[in-house]
């Protein structure tokens, strides 16, 4: 069983920063792609940042220039710092990571259980 377990979220003027932490557990043999997607209510979950073992980034065209993915490979943690924040950077943000539970398992994805931004004056 792998846990993600995601941090950081709340509410932030419009301009402000936040930091989303994303800390997985449990049986985890190797962590390969960890992100961070967002989803707003009744829309479809979309890409917002990832970043690869060996620290390769992509960003969504929205975020990018305003925010930053990096992860921690020894604490199993990956962070988004996010800037400027603007009122439609509002939703709900989710980390989702790529890992195997022995050398020898098949790959699997899991996701955390959502972190609310909201980005209102």
């Amino acid at each position: 069983q792998v846990q993600l377990v995601e941090s950081g979220g709340g509410l932030v003027q419009p301009g402000g920063s936040l930091r989303l932490s994303c800390a997985a557990s449990g049986s985890i043999f190797s962590i390969y792609t960890m992100g961070w997607y967002r989803q707003a209510p009744g829309k479809q979950r979309e890409l917002v940042a990832t970043i690869t073992s060996g620290g390769s980034t992509n960003y969504a065209d929205s975020v990018k220039g305003r925010s930053t993915i990096y992860r921690d490979n020894a604490k199993n943690t990956v962070y988004l710092q996010m800037n400027s924040l603007k009122p439609e950077d509002t939703d709900v943000y989710y980390c989702n990571a790529e890992f195997r539970t022995t050398r020898w398992a098949d790959l699997r994805n899991g996701w955390g259980q959502g972190t609310q931004v909201t980005v209102s004056s």
